[in-house]
């Protein structure tokens, strides 16, 4: 049995990250649904914008492009059509499982990350938009974006909190999930919304890759996981989760994301087997699914205390990085990186509409 198999049999949800319209047209997402066991999707204006320079959209551009139509519109239009398919998809899954998989996931525009109230009405625009049950949006765990999961968990909209990178941004992020609930709650709304918390993992180990130790190497990101997974753990055994639980929720589920392995040095799978836990989602690149089903093996799952995690911090700490500090200069890295991925997108909806015009 592939590991793969074995980690959707731990318990643990494999989710692709990526999808253009010729994943969809040839049918190789369905073969991953099929095969590899992964039972939903995640999206990001990076993957959409190598999607595009493949000329796979420029008919649709073509039919699409005209005189009042923005860019950004048109490419929330191209990015909706092909979500939609996705979400048909997975609709089966998410159908069988109550509502705990089958989603797929579309980020509010990067340009947002600290706008409070411009977040809240494009995540609620943007849902009623794609008009699909198990469709996530993707809120960025910022400062700003805090009150706005709240508003829009409160709302009844499915929220995928990305930009996360550390177990504090983590609970702030399941924090606001559960006012959210409350307020739903408090106000006879049906609790049960969708939502998963991502975090991010190979970028720990990209930021200390010329400074940590050599028998630090590879390790600072497992070790952040190992960290947030006891915090995950620790609140679904609280008493208030317990409490909204026996209100009819449904746990905001850890998610693994960033984890394609960037240093050619380290195993194509390390955030993968390395993160397999029960309870959590992992989404992946194509090439990392590919390599987990080929030749992927699975050790034992994380633990709930989170294992050596405050040991090998504590390494960390002695060799000189503040691992506090960095989770701070990651997330504002990674919102930055996502706005420029973002205005490399929309200008090539531009340059594409002008071109087909």
């Amino acid at each position: 049995m592939p590991a793969t198999a074995d980690l959707h049999a731990l318990g643990q949800s494999l989710w692709l990250d990526n999808i253009t319209r010729p994943m969809l047209d040839d049918g190789q997402i369905q073969r991953y649904i099929d095969g590899y066991s992964v039972t939903g999707l995640t999206s990001n204006p990076s993957i959409f914008d190598k999607a595009l320079g493949t000329g796979a959209y420029d008919d649709a551009i073509r039919a699409k492009a005209g005189a009042g139509v923005t860019d950004e519109d048109l490419f929330f239009d191209l990015a909706i059509e092909d979500l939609r398919r996705a979400a048909d998809a997975f609709l089966a899954v998410h159908e069988r499982t109550s509502g705990v998989d089958g989603w797929v996931s579309l980020e509010v525009s990067p340009e947002l990350a600290y706008d409070t109230g411009a977040t809240v009405a494009a995540a609620k625009a943007l849902h009623a938009r794609a008009g699909r049950p198990n469709l996530f949006i993707k809120i960025p765990g910022t400062e700003q974006g805090l009150p706005a999961i709240e508003e829009v968990i409160a709302a009844g909209v499915p929220v995928n909190v990305t930009l996360l990178f550390s177990a504090a941004q983590y609970t702030a992020a399941a924090e606001a999930y559960m006012r959210g609930i409350e307020r739903r709650v408090a106000d006879g709304l049906d609790p049960a919304v969708g939502s998963v918390a991502s975090v991010f993992m190979s970028r720990w180990d990209a930021a200390v890759a010329d400074s940590a130790p050599a028998g630090l190497r590879h390790r600072l990101a497992l070790a952040v996981g190992g960290d947030t997974y006891r915090a995950y753990r620790s609140l679904l055994d609280s008493e208030r989760w317990q409490r909204l639980e026996g209100e009819g929720a449904r746990p905001q589920r850890l998610l693994w994301a960033s984890t394609s392995t960037k240093d050619p040095a380290a195993p194509d799978t390390l955030y993968v087997s390395g993160l397999a836990a029960p309870l959590t989602v992992n989404t992946m690149p194509d090439g990392t699914l590919e390599a987990m089903h080929d030749h992927g093996e699975l050790g034992d799952p994380l633990p709930a205390d989170g294992g050596d995690c405050d040991e090998v911090l504590a390494a960390f700490g002695v060799a000189g990085v503040d691992v506090a500090a960095l989770a701070a200069k990651l997330q504002v890295d990674g919102a930055a990186s996502f706005v420029a991925a973002w205005n490399d997108l929309i200008g090539h909806i531009g340059s594409q509409s002008a071109a087909v015009a």
